[in-house]
């Protein structure tokens, strides 16, 4: 292998999480006009330590800062995008047309990020059939035969807790390997089935301690302002 290739390595979860940030500021960067960017105006953007900035990029782009000039925007953004798989555009489908179900099936800026949503499920006869988002509605019935005749792999669950491992369990057996599941109930599935959890309720409850922590930590500055010894 030539000296100056660079194979990509494997990065932390919480790496993982920082690259959709940093490749949206790159991309307003873009939109300014600038075309170059150094890794201490990302970390300065984000409130990061710069040498973690570097460490992520330099895991995931083959290109390297040149100092004084740092990095190609465009070349980053590639790289970046190619290494979440965003410019690889994943065919998915949808259960459960409720609320949650039709803000998501309207929501056009999924192939933004490499996921298309292709279809949706439900088991209401009065959704079956309609059009959300562009998006028809199918019977449960209809979810084997479409997911198989597609060679659909990822699946996103908005159903009621109740329902959401059968529902679970019929996207396995049609196909399925990654789930992306909204109801706020653990699954039950093979090592080969990938699925992330995106838990409302925890997330809220993490956001109301956060702020009444904060709320009391203003709290007793302000008495300690009013009542100095």
């Amino acid at each position: 292998m030539e000296k100056d290739q660079k194979q990509y390595t494997s990065i932390s979860k919480q790496a993982l999480r920082r690259l959709p940030y940093y490749l949206n500021y790159l991309k307003r960067l873009r939109e300014s006009g600038v075309d170059k960017v150094s890794s201490t105006m990302i970390a300065k953007e984000m409130s990061l330590n710069d040498v973690q900035v570097r460490k992520d990029l330099a895991a995931v782009s083959k290109i390297g800062g040149k100092p004084r000039k740092g990095f190609d925007i465009e070349e980053l953004i590639m790289c970046i995008e190619s290494y979440l798989g965003y410019n690889n555009i994943n065919d998915a489908i949808l259960v459960g047309a409720g609320h949650l179900g039709r803000a998501l099936l309207s929501y056009t800026g999924f192939e933004d990020y490499g996921l298309r949503i292709v279809a949706a499920f439900d088991i209401d006869e009065n959704v079956v059939n309609t059009n959300i988002g562009g998006k028809i509605v199918f019977p449960m019935d209809k979810l084997s035969d479409i997911c198989n005749r597609l060679n659909i792999h990822i699946g996103i669950i908005t159903v009621p807790a109740s329902a959401a491992q059968s529902v679970c369990d019929l996207m396995v057996e049609s196909g399925i390997i990654a789930i992306w599941n909204f109801a706020p109930v653990h699954l039950s599935v093979n090592e080969n089935v990938i699925v992330h959890n995106e838990n409302i309720a925890e997330s809220l409850a993490l956001l109301s301690s956060q702020l009444a922590a904060r709320l009391n930590q203003k709290k007793n500055n302000l008495c300690i302002k009013e009542n100095p010894v």
